[in-house]
């Protein structure tokens, strides 16, 4: 088993290293060494979560191709402008809204050079508003309720009668009080900017006075108004179609007993259907939504999961006895141990969805509640730990005071504190939820 691990910790290792569809594909390379080698089972590869990724991603893109995206960075920009003293209050949850609604934190590239130019114009240090503005887009994926992780959760625990409310009942308050925390240690990191060293050596040669952020001119702002709305109607539907099962439609096909439709076709059949409308409404071109960033991080994301998960399933199902038998007993005694497990393994993986794929059936076949692993489930937000993140390293080249940075040891980054905060408060508050829902 030791060594099969360490072929699989290689291939996360490498594919992370080699970034974009890397981890995926180095995924797949493992799992046919573990097959082929050592001659385990293949489990089923994770179809229905990655074609429910698949039609979130093409209506999100859909809504990006429209201006629906530019949008709402407008409207962040307009609320930030008008509370400026407030950006490290205001701006983690602006980007926990985006990532929300959109499903993935990727959204957060279009405003977080938003943030970066307030916070330099009103004399605010940068990094204490682009530091927790990233967390908070990465602790919104195990809240939103289209997120791949969260879908990926929702299919896991449907044997235990947990619907999509039973998730976002602990997930959603659980984070926005993690990202709160979070934002009340950043308003006092680091010096004030205006002494700041980096700041004043920049100011000097010159280097602040070129190379300022503008936000895009929408072309047709009915139009991306009307793509947010398709958009957000159809996460509403899903919301409540996930909350409220005697709404999903129920089929009687030749048999005595009726089957009710899956979440699954249901979150595939509305999103598709939302992009669908909003390109025949705002008349945008489909080649447009391919073209954007939306989507090529979403499907990043199909292939890493395509990859990692299974490679990830194989493994755990192929040494699951001997893995219970070795674990069993602390996990038992102290369940949160698996929430720490859950977050050494997102630092690897690089994916709050791949992440559940991967550990979440260990904890299922070691007993521990569903509740549990619902309170858990934040502590899959831990890979700002090594700031090698597109969105960590975009929020560092989108600041150009050069307060945000990667420190001297490489782990002392300004996404560190603000994310243990933020996580640790969120795992603790669901823990101590549970308590009273469960």
């Amino acid at each position: 088993m030791w060594i099969q691990l360490a072929f699989v910790l290689i291939a996360i290792i490498i594919g992370a290293r080699i970034g974009g569809i890397g981890l995926g594909i180095l995924g797949g390379l493992g799992l046919s060494i573990l097959t082929f080698g050592f001659g385990l089972e293949p489990t089923a590869p994770p179809i229905d979560v990655m074609l429910m990724i698949v039609a979130v991603i093409a209506a999100a893109s859909c809504m990006q191709a429209a201006g629906g995206l530019d949008l709402m960075v407008k409207w962040a920009e307009r609320l930030l402008r008008k509370n400026p003293s407030k950006i490290t209050i205001l701006s983690p949850f602006i980007t926990y809204g985006f990532t929300f609604l959109a499903g993935t934190g990727h959204v957060a590239y279009s405003v977080l050079p938003v943030i970066a130019e307030v916070a330099t114009e009103t004399k605010i240090r940068p990094e204490r508003p682009m530091g927790i503005a990233v967390i908070a887009s990465q602790q919104a994926i195990t809240a939103s309720p289209i997120s791949a992780a969260t879908v990926a959760m929702l299919s896991m625990l449907g044997g235990y009668d947990i619907t999509l409310l039973n998730i976002l009942m602990i997930s959603v308050p659980c984070t926005l009080v993690g990202v709160f925390a979070g934002a009340l240690y950043s308003l006092r990191v680091g010096k004030n900017l205006e002494e700041d060293p980096e700041y004043i050596r920049r100011m000097k040669s010159g280097e602040l006075t070129a190379g300022k952020y503008q936000t895009q001119k929408l072309q047709n702002p009915r139009m991306a108004l009307i793509s947010v709305i398709l958009f957000v109607l159809a996460t509403v539907a899903i919301v409540l179609f996930g909350s409220i099962p005697s709404l999903r439609p129920t089929f009687n096909a030749g048999s005595d007993a009726p089957t009710q439709m899956q979440m699954a076709h249901i979150i595939e059949i509305l999103m598709l259907s939302a992009a669908a409308l909003i390109l025949l409404i705002t008349r945008t071109d489909g080649i447009k939504a391919v073209q954007g960033s939306v989507f090529s991080a979403g499907m990043q994301a199909v292939v890493a999961i395509f990859g990692i998960a299974w490679m990830g399933d194989t493994f755990i199902g192929g040494n699951m006895e001997t893995m219970k038998g070795g674990i069993e007993h602390f996990v038992t005694q102290m369940p949160w141990l698996f929430g720490l497990a859950l977050f050494v393994m997102s630092i690897l993986l690089f994916s709050q969805a791949a992440t559940v794929r991967a550990l979440l059936p260990l904890g299922i076949a070691l007993g521990i509640s569903p509740w549990m692993l619902i309170a858990l489930f934040p502590a899959v937000n831990g890979y700002f730990f090594i700031p090698n993140y597109p969105t960590v390293v975009a929020a560092i080249n989108f600041d150009r005071t050069g307060s945000t940075h990667i420190g001297k040891y490489v782990l002392n980054h300004s996404f560190m504190v603000p994310g243990l905060i933020a996580s640790i408060v969120s795992v603790g508050l669901g823990l101590l939820l549970i308590q009273f829902i469960k």
